[in-house]
C-alpha cells in the first residue's frame, strides 16, 4: 500500500540572516522589492530584529522619539525608508526624463513632501515598519505619476499610485482579513462605482468622457489586487505548492488555484503541520478567502469528540484572529456586504480607511458554536462565550469550556472591591479528576488563582485582626501580580481577558484602604460586644497574637505543626479554632470538630473517625467514607480517606489541612470509659507521619500533662502546646475602645455622610474614660468574657439611659458607670455560668481546690503562702495534697503567687464567691 506524502512545511518567511545595512546598495533594493512585492517583510523583520512589531494605536512624538533613541534597527529602517522616499522618485523621474518623457519636478517635489508627511503621520499613529512601507509607496508611486504631464495619463497614474500605496498598507499592518476586504470590496466596488460617478463626472467634464472616470477606478481595483502578481506566480504555482519562492504570490487576493484543495488534504491528513501552514499563509500572503474555505470544510465533517479540541488547537495562535471567527461567521456573506456598500458608497466616509470585516457569529452546528466561544473569549466578552459554549456542552470538553467561560464572565463583571467580595462563583466540575484530562490546564490554574483573590477579599472584609487583613491582602495582590507576570502561560484565546481581570482587580484592592465615611449616632447604638456564644467573624478580635502563632506554625513554616491549645475556662479557644479557618487565607483549611456534639459515642473509635470526616468533607467538599466501612473497618477506611484528602490538597494546590478536635477531655473520657481503645492517640499520630500537609489542633482546659499520660503520650513530643491566657491590658482596652460594631445589615443604625463610608473598627462611637478601662482590666485581668460582659452591660446601660429615659449624657463610660453595673446583682446573674464553671472545675482533679479558693476569696491582697496552706489544713486537708491543688489552680489561671502571697487571679470571681459564702 503506498504511503501518504507528508504535508510540506511551508517556510514563507524572509530569508534573510542579519540587519539591513544602511552601507550595502544591495539593502536598499532589498526594501523597494519588500515595498511593492513582499510588505509582510516588514512586520518579520521588526519582530526578528527590532524587538517585536509595534503598532501602538497611543503612540505619539514623545514614543516615537524614545524607540527610535534606544532601536538601533527602527532607527536605521527609519533613516533607509526616509533615503528611498527621497531619491528613489528622483532617479526614476531623471530615468524617464533621459528617455524622452517630459517630466513636471514639481509634481515630483510635492510627491516627495507627500511621502515624507505620510511616513511620519503613520510612525507616529502606528509604527515604524508601516510609516516606512506606506511612505516609500506613496513617494515612488506618486512621485512617478505626478512626474507626467498628460493629464489623462496623470488621473490614471495617480489613481493607480492610490490603490499601490493602499495595498501594500494592506499588506504591512491591516490583518490578512481585512486587507482582502479591502481589496476585494474597496478596490473593485469603490473603483467601479465611485470612479464612474465621481470621478467620472469630474474628468468627464474635463476631457469631454466620462469613462476615464471609470478607468481611474478599475486603476485603484486593479492596483490593489494585483492580477499581474498572480498572473506571473501562477506558472510556479499551478502544479504544486511552493514551500518558499520569490515568486510566491504574496501581494494578490486572488486566490491560488487548487489552494483550497491543498490545505484540505493537508489538514486532513496532519492537522496541527496543515494549522501551521495556514498561518505562514496568513502572515506572507493575502489567501485569506481559500484558508478559511479549507479549515470550514475539515471542521464540517470533523467528528463531535474532536471538534472542540481541533477548534482549540486552531485558536492557539492563530496569526489572524479573524480566522477563527469566520469558522463561525459567514465570509462569503461578509464580503458580499462588503460589495454592496462599497458599490453604494456607504460607509467609508465615516470609517477607517480599511473597513475591518465585521464578525457576525452563528451557533447552529458544533464548530461553529465552538469557534464562536472561543472568538468572544479572545474579544473580551466571556458571557457570549458563555452562550455559545452551552450550545456543545453534551460533547467531549464541552462542559469544561462552558464552565470556564461561565467563571470568567462572573469575573469580568466583578469591577469594584465590592463587586470581588460578593462573587459567588462557579466551581469547575472536575474537582478530584485528572487534570491532565482537563483541555484548558493553565487557564484552570489561574481561575483557581482568581477563586483564592476572593476569598482572601472576602477575608480582608470581615477579618478584625490588623496583621491578618495586611497579609491576606499582600498575599491576594501576589496572586494577581503573579498572573499579570506570566501572560506567556495563558492560552491566547482568554489571555487578554483574564490579565483585564487581574487589572482591575489590582486597582479595587489598592484602592479600598481610603474609603473612610463620617457617622453618627441617630438610634439605639447596637451592642457590639458578643457573651455566651463563640465570637465570630468580624468580631473576634483581641488575640491577633495567638492568631499570628498560628500563622507561623500553620501558614509561614515549611509544613504543618500539630497544637494543643489549652487555658482558663471561657478563655476564648473555641472561638481560636472556628475562627482559624478565616484567619489562614485561602491556601489552609481548617476541618473543625466539637466533641461535644459528637453525640453517645456506643458504636467506638469508628463514630469519633465519622464525625472527624464530616468535619473534613465540609472543608474540602469532598465526598467522607461510607458510614458502614467506618464502623467496621475504621482505622484503615479513615487512613484511605486521609490519602484521597492529600491528593485533594495538591490538586487545588492547597497548603494543608488542619483537623481541629475541640473539647478534648472527651477523648480521654472515652479511653477511660473502654468505649474507644488505647492506642487511639498513638494511630492519630501515626496519621501525622503519614503526610506533612495534615495536622491536629486540640482544644480544652487541661494541658496534655495533666491528661493520663499513656494515652497521650505519643503526641508529647510532637505536638506544640500554645497557652491561652488572659489578655494583656493594651489588648483589653483596644477591644473595649475599638469593637466592630457593625455587620452588613446595621447600617441603619448609622448616618452616613460619605457614600463609600463602611463599617469598620472606627464605627464604634462610644468612648472609655482611661481611668474606665483600667478599672475593667482591675477587675477581669483581661479575661476575655468577662470583658465582653461588662462591655455588653455598659452599651445596654447607656441605651437605656440616653433613648429610654431620656437623659443627655456623654458618650463615654466613666470608673463610676463601670462600679455601677458590678455593683448591681444582674451582673453576676449574668455571668454565672462562668463563675460556676470555674468553681465546678476546681472541684475535679486535686483535692482542696475549692477549700483554697474559700480561704482566698476574703482577702483582695490575698494571702501569704503559708497562710493559706495553714488556713486549709484547719479543714483536714493534708499539706502535700493542698500543694498540688495550688498547682492545679495555677495552671488553670485561676490563682497565682506574687512575691509569696496567693490571690484570686480574677477579682470579679473573687467577689462572686464572696457572695455566694
Amino acid at each position: 500500500m503506498t504511503q501518504p506524502t507528508p504535508v510540506p512545511r511551508l517556510d514563507l518567511a524572509p530569508k534573510l540572516k542579519r540587519p539591513l545595512s544602511l552601507w550595502n546598495p544591495l539593502d536598499y533594493l532589498r526594501l523597494l522589492y519588500w515595498v511593492f512585492y513582499f510588505p509582510q517583510a516588514f512586520r518579520w523583520y521588526v519582530d526578528t530584529f527590532g524587538g517585536g512589531y509595534i503598532q501602538d494605536t497611543e503612540m505619539n512624538w514623545r514614543k516615537v522619539w524614545k524607540l527610535l533613541q534606544e532601536n538601533v534597527i527602527h532607527r536605521n529602517l527609519s533613516l533607509q525608508g526616509l533615503l528611498l522616499i527621497i531619491f528613489t522618485p528622483l532617479v526614476l523621474s531623471g530615468i524617464l526624463e533621459s528617455i524622452g518623457i517630459s517630466v513636471t519636478w514639481i509634481g515630483v517635489g510635492f510627491a516627495l513632501a507627500f511621502g515624507v508627511a505620510n511616513a511620519m503621520t503613520f510612525v507616529v499613529a502606528n509604527a515604524v515598519a508601516f510609516g516606512v512601507a506606506f511612505g516609500v509607496a506613496n513617494a515612488v508611486a506618486f512621485g512617478v505619476a505626478n512626474s507626467v504631464t498628460s493629464g489623462v495619463a496623470l488621473g490614471l497614474a495617480n489613481a493607480m499610485a492610490l490603490g499601490l500605496a493602499n495595498g501594500v498598507a494592506n499588506g504591512v499592518t491591516s490583518g490578512v482579513a481585512n486587507g482582502v476586504a479591502f481589496g476585494v470590496a474597496f478596490g473593485l466596488a469603490f473603483g467601479v462605482a465611485v470612479g464612474y460617478v465621481v470621478f467620472g463626472f469630474a474628468f468627464g467634464v474635463t476631457f469631454g468622457v466620462a469613462m476615464w472616470g471609470v478607468a481611474i477606478g478599475m486603476a485603484i481595483s486593479v492596483a490593489i489586487v494585483r492580477p499581474e502578481s498572480w498572473l506571473i506566480g501562477l506558472f510556479f504555482n499551478i502544479r504544486y505548492l511552493q514551500k518558499s519562492s520569490l515568486l510566491f504570490l504574496r501581494i494578490t487576493s486572488l486566490p491560488i488555484p487548487l489552494l483550497s484543495a491543498r490545505l484540505r488534504k493537508w489538514l486532513q491528513q496532519d492537522w496541527e503541520m496543515g494549522l501551521y501552514n495556514v498561518n505562514q499563509l496568513l502572515a506572507y500572503t493575502l489567501q485569506f478567502i481559500p484558508v478559511v474555505k479549507a479549515v470550514n470544510q475539515i471542521l464540517a465533517k470533523t467528528s463531535s469528540e474532536q471538534i472542540i479540541y481541533r477548534v482549540s488547537q486552531l485558536a492557539e495562535a492563530p496569526f489572524d484572529w479573524k480566522l477563527v471567527g469566520f469558522v463561525s461567521a459567514s465570509l462569503t456573506k461578509e464580503i458580499n456586504l462588503q460589495l454592496i456598500r462599497g458599490f453604494l458608497f456607504i460607509r467609508y466616509w465615516k470609517e477607517p480607511f480599511f473597513p475591518p470585516l465585521r464578525v457576525e457569529t452563528r451557533l447552529d452546528t458544533p464548530a461553529r458554536a465552538t469557534a464562536a466561544g472561543f472568538w468572544y473569549l479572545h474579544e473580551k466578552e466571556p458571557a457570549k462565550a458563555e452562550e455559545a459554549f452551552a450550545v456543545v456542552r453534551p460533547i467531549l470538553y464541552g462542559e469544561e469550556m462552558y464552565t470556564l467561560a461561565q467563571n470568567l464572565a462572573v469575573f469580568h463583571h466583578a469591577k469594584d472591591f465590592d463587586d470581588i467580595v460578593n462573587i459567588k462563583s462557579t466551581s469547575p466540575p472536575y474537582q478530584g479528576g485528572d487534570t491532565e484530562k482537563v483541555l484548558r490546564p493553565t487557564t484552570w490554574k489561574t481561575i483557581s488563582s482568581l477563586h483564592r483573590v476572593v476569598e482572601d477579599a472576602q477575608l480582608v472584609k470581615r477579618s478584625v485582626s490588623r496583621a491578618t487583613r495586611s497579609f491576606t491582602l499582600n498575599h491576594a495582590l501576589g496572586e494577581l501580580t503573579n498572573i499579570l507576570n506570566n501572560p506567556q502561560t495563558l492560552p491566547q484565546a482568554e489571555r487578554e481577558l483574564i490579565l483585564d481581570i487581574a487589572e482591575t482587580w489590582q486597582q479595587a484592592l489598592l484602592q479600598i484602604a481610603g474609603e473612610v465615611g463620617e457617622i453618627s449616632i441617630t438610634k439605639p447604638v447596637r451592642n457590639p460586644y458578643i457573651i455566651g456564644d463563640p465570637v465570630m467573624g468580624e468580631k473576634f478580635v483581641g488575640r491577633e497574637e495567638l492568631i499570628r502563632q498560628l500563622e507561623e506554625l500553620w501558614v509561614m513554616g515549611e509544613q504543618l505543626q500539630s497544637v494543643v491549645i489549652y487555658g482558663h475556662r471561657r478563655m476564648g479557644k473555641t472561638s481560636i479554632l472556628r475562627n482559624a479557618a478565616n484567619s489562614l487565607g485561602s491556601g489552609v483549611k481548617v476541618a473543625y470538630v466539637n466533641m461535644l456534639n459528637a453525640g453517645n459515642i456506643s458504636e467506638g473509635v469508628g463514630e469519633v473517625l465519622m464525625a472527624i470526616s464530616d468535619a473534613v468533607s465540609d472543608a474540602l467538599n469532598i465526598q467522607p467514607p461510607d458510614d458502614d466501612k467506618l464502623l467496621k473497618l475504621p482505622e484503615i477506611t479513615f487512613k484511605r480517606y486521609l490519602k484521597q484528602v492529600v491528593d485533594k490538597l495538591q490538586e487545588n494546590s492547597l497548603q494543608g489541612l488542619i483537623i481541629a478536635i475541640d473539647e478534648f477531655e472527651i477523648i480521654e473520657e472515652l479511653i477511660a470509659a473502654k468505649k474507644i481503645p488505647d492506642n487511639f492517640l498513638g494511630y492519630l499520630r501515626g496519621l501525622l507521619q503519614m503526610n506533612s500537609k495534615i495536622a491536629f489542633a486540640f482544644a480544652g482546659l487541661h494541658t496534655l500533662e495533666e491528661m493520663t499520660a499513656d494515652y497521650f503520650q505519643p503526641f508529647f513530643a510532637s505536638v506544640i502546646p500554645i497557652h491561652v491566657g488572659f489578655m494583656e491590658p493594651a489588648v483589653t482596652r483596644q477591644i473595649l475602645a475599638n469593637p466592630i460594631q457593625f455587620s452588613d445589615n446595621d447600617v441603619e443604625t448609622l448616618y452616613i455622610t460619605s457614600p463609600h463610608a463602611t463599617s469598620s473598627q472606627e464605627d464604634f462611637l462610644l468612648d472609655y474614660k482611661p481611668e474606665a478601662l483600667d478599672k475593667i482590666y482591675e477587675l477581669t485581668h483581661g479575661q476575655p468574657y468577662l470583658v465582653q460582659l461588662i462591655g455588653f452591660v455598659l452599651v445596654r446601660r447607656y441605651n437605656d439611659q440616653v433613648f429610654e429615659l431620656g437623659r443627655d449624657r456623654d458618650p463615654v463610660f466613666t470608673v463610676e458607670d463601670v462600679e455601677a453595673i458590678i455593683n448591681d446583682t444582674d451582673f453576676f446573674k449574668r455571668g454565672r455560668y462562668y463563675f460556676e464553671g470555674v468553681w465546678s472545675q476546681a472541684k475535679q482533679g486535686a483535692k482542696g481546690q475549692q477549700a483554697i479558693l474559700e480561704v482566698l476569696a476574703p482577702h483582695p491582697e490575698g494571702l501569704s503562702y503559708d497562710s493559706a496552706i495553714a488556713e486549709v489544713s484547719k479543714k483536714g486537708f493534708d499539706q502535700k495534697n493542698l500543694e498540688e491543688a495550688i498547682k492545679t489552680l495555677q495552671r488553670h489561671d485561676v490563682v497565682e503567687e506574687t512575691q509569696g502571697r496567693l490571690s484570686i487571679i480574677v477579682e470579679l470571681f473573687r467577689r462572686w464567691l464572696v457572695q455566694q459564702m
